[in-house]
């Protein structure tokens, strides 16, 4: 079977795919990364590269759409097929742009030092999901336990990437396999007009919205996106 590293953002672990996890298992041989304390996006990909085997596919989200990308920087010739979901390829802007994101990234972490990882999480996410999914009890509970699971030094670790995110739209426009560019329609941190962006640079890439969808598809709509990667699994490759 085809290796299948999955790559999770933001203070995510396994959780963020267990849900689509079964269906990808009847496709692939699926290992779920973990990047330790890493402080850079580079890094991170390091540490995935560290331990992969020669060849396998990838798929990157949210924070590991971009740890994707240094991958595909790095070794290009090692990716037989690319997922982005959730993502970006920007570095942070420049001037008052780039000074709100800071500010409201370090203010998150700030929460999370004087009262928790868990609190943080409950806050944080009221931005990253579909409007209609915040009533759902199970899937918040879920996500603040994954994010719980975190340290507010790992997680400072990662924020510190993020702010420093390498500009990656040269990495996209040389990709030559086959890619999947996939978000939630009401993804409100990494919009759709975004992905299609991102879609329009990568040559022949598959575009896909999941609807009455934010920005953790996995967890929220698990069979729109186990479909869209299943899909993407079983094109032939270039």
């Amino acid at each position: 079977m085809t290796p299948l590293l999955l790559l999770p953002g933001l203070v995510c672990d396994r959780a963020i795919w267990a849900p689509v996890l079964a269906a990808l298992e009847a496709e692939a041989a699926c290992t779920v990364a973990d990047y330790g304390a890493s402080a850079s996006l580079p890094a991170m990909a390091a540490q995935v590269l560290a331990g992969a085997p020669p060849r396998f596919a990838l798929a990157g989200h949210s924070m590991g759409g971009r740890v994707a990308l240094e991958i595909m920087r790095m070794v290009p010739q090692r990716v037989q097929r690319l997922a982005l979901l959730d993502t970006g390829y920007q570095a942070r802007a420049a001037g008052a742009a780039g000074e709100s994101e800071r500010a409201a990234r370090v203010a998150l972490l700030d929460l999370a030092r004087r009262a928790g990882m868990r609190a943080m999480g409950l806050q944080w996410l009221t931005g990253m999901l579909a409007p209609s999914r915040l009533t759902d009890a199970g899937l918040v509970e879920a996500i603040a336990d994954m994010v719980a699971r975190h340290s507010s030094e790992v997680f400072g670790a990662q924020i510190e990437a993020l702010l420093h995110r390498p500009e990656a739209t040269e990495v996209l426009r040389a990709i030559t396999c086959p890619t999947l560019i996939a978000c939630g329609r009401q993804d409100a941190w990494s919009p759709f007009a975004r992905h299609a962006d991102m879609a329009r640079l990568v040559d022949g890439a598959t575009l896909v919205a999941f609807e009455d969808c934010g920005h953790m598809a996995p967890m929220e709509r698990p069979q729109a996106v186990a479909a869209a990667l299943v899909d993407w699994l079983r094109q032939p490759a270039a």
